[in-house]
């Protein structure tokens, strides 16, 4: 496939498109990474468990922080905390000094999930970094911060 790097033009394909190529490769991935949960019997999407990652990886943090980490709005991630909070994987409390606000902590539960899920999601990105060398992931990890940068300017 030839990936397309020119000024956009009107006989251009999407296909030819890199980032519509890159935006198939994550919906591929998630796509399969679901599956493999769904099949090794985890009652929990893909977006749950990033949730579920990013308030372990970060305790303290606001819904707002962590919305912005895991790359949802806010109203996205308030659905999944009640969803989570039904499930008996988090614990919401009111926030000290802002009744507002909530904090969230992982129950006892979403801790071993975490644990129990870990060899099924290293499993995933081996199967789908097969055939992929260490330097073509660490310059494929290169160009992606250039673009994130780039973005960002």
């Amino acid at each position: 496939m030839h990936v397309n790097c020119k000024a956009m033009n009107n006989d251009e394909n999407l296909e030819d498109i890199l980032f519509y190529s890159l935006e198939r490769a994550i919906k591929s991935y998630r796509q399969f990474a679901q599956q493999q949960l769904v099949k090794n019997g985890f009652n929990i999407t893909i977006d749950q468990w990033l949730l579920l990652k990013a308030i372990h990886n970060h305790p303290g943090k606001t819904q707002q922080q962590i919305a912005q980490a895991i790359f949802k709005d806010f109203a996205s991630v308030t659905r999944m905390v009640e969803l989570l909070v039904e499930k008996k994987y988090l614990i919401r409390f009111s926030h000290p000094t802002d009744r507002r606000r909530f904090q969230l902590k992982l129950a006892k539960t979403a801790v071993e999930l975490l644990h129990d899920m870990q060899p099924i999601i290293e499993n995933n990105r081996k199967t789908a970094l097969k055939n992929i060398s260490e330097q073509q992931i660490i310059q494929f990890d290169e160009v992606l911060n250039l673009i994130i940068n780039n973005c960002k300017a």
